[in-house]
């Protein structure tokens, strides 16, 4: 595995995108990138370059991640997911702080301190979304998204995968509205558009289907 350090931050930023995106079964498109990342696309392209003469990726048939590609992005993902525990559970930072602050302790965390973090933390299996921790016992549930329960239908929150994390004002909704891991819900309505009325915690909350479609629950 690299070692900390030894690839430029932008490096450890795309590997772990793409490392993303094909976690929750996204095609790995240039677009796509720029979008996640929120640069041009030219500086995609110009980067995709870069990434290929490092042996990170290759663009035979699509973008994917060489081996080290894939071993930079998974330890990418597990140190910011090991720092969102860490953030959210030592100094009770928000969901969207902790995201966007481990989004800078990623890059600095070495092999010595991510070890001792996770001791400390009790070897997690998941961030605070429930998003699963690389290299930990994680075990997948039978999952859906809510987009998919019936109107009546009762539901545990398990993901909220990456994707919502990176849209404006998300994570503060869902986690002001109690649509977290482990919470119980009920379907109470269904309108044309795709909205979703659900119950959480005695509050009726609308879930548009960009939202709905990539919660992952349990039914």
């Amino acid at each position: 595995m690299p070692a900390t350090g030894e690839h430029h931050p932008a490096f450890e930023e795309y590997c772990e995108c793409i490392f993303e995106l094909g976690e929750d079964d996204v095609s790995v498109i240039q677009a796509r990138i720029a979008d996640r990342l929120q640069v041009s696309r030219p500086a995609v392209s110009e980067m995709m370059k870069r990434l290929e003469a490092e042996g990170l990726i290759t663009s035979d048939n699509g973008i994917r991640l060489t081996e080290s590609g894939h071993e930079l992005g998974e330890q990418t993902v597990r140190r910011h997911r090991l720092a969102e525990v860490f953030l959210t559970k030592f100094l009770k930072l928000s969901w969207a702080e902790a995201h966007h602050e481990a989004g800078r302790w990623e890059h600095v965390i070495s092999d010595s301190v991510e070890r001792a973090m996770n001791d400390l933390l009790g070897h997690p299996t998941t961030c605070p979304h429930g998003n699963p921790i690389p290299g930990s016992n994680y075990k997948a549930p039978e999952s859906t998204p809510l987009s998919s329960i019936d109107v009546g239908a009762d539901f545990t929150v398990e993901r909220i995968t990456e994707e919502l994390e990176f849209a404006p004002g998300l994570l503060e909704f869902l986690e002001a509205s109690a649509i977290q891991p482990g919470k119980i819900g009920t379907i109470t309505a269904a309108s044309p558009d795709g909205t979703l009325t659900v119950e959480i915690e005695g509050q009726h909350i609308g879930v548009g289907s960009f939202a709905s479609e990539r919660i992952l629950v349990t039914s």
